[in-house]
């Protein structure tokens, strides 16, 4: 009998649960406002990470450090037409890093997953 494997949601759950309250509240945050902001994607998680996907393709990682959270994949396709926004956030190819010492950045959050849609989106035509 093949062993069987924890849903996605649950997965979030344990991944979320793991971590000190700091990081638990922003990853809960965060959690909340990318499926409010995508309410078509769905929990996923996958490379140890929990995920939204939509249209079959990863929309955002998100995850969880010692001092910090990311989100991911957050290139430069996103991160140039936002310059303003994610100023004073740490980026590199691929992430944007986000101090757990300060507020969840929710609108920038919303930002960021609006424009991973259209990526998303355009990438499916």
């Amino acid at each position: 009998m093949a062993k069987k494997t924890a849903s996605p949601k649950a997965q979030v759950n344990a991944y979320i649960a793991a971590f000190p309250p700091n990081a638990r509240k922003a990853l809960k945050e965060v959690r909340a406002t990318v499926k409010a902001t995508a309410p078509g994607a769905e929990e996923a998680f996958s490379y140890r990470m929990p995920a939204f996907r939509l249209n079959d393709r990863v929309l955002v990682w998100y995850a969880a450090f010692t001092n910090h959270f990311s989100l991911f994949p957050i290139g430069a396709s996103i991160t140039r037409p936002l310059a303003k926004d994610v100023v004073g956030y740490e980026t590199s190819k691929g992430t944007i890093r986000f101090p757990l010492s300060k507020r969840v950045p929710v609108g920038l959050i919303r930002k960021i997953v609006k424009a991973r849609i259209a990526e998303v989106q355009a990438r499916g035509r």
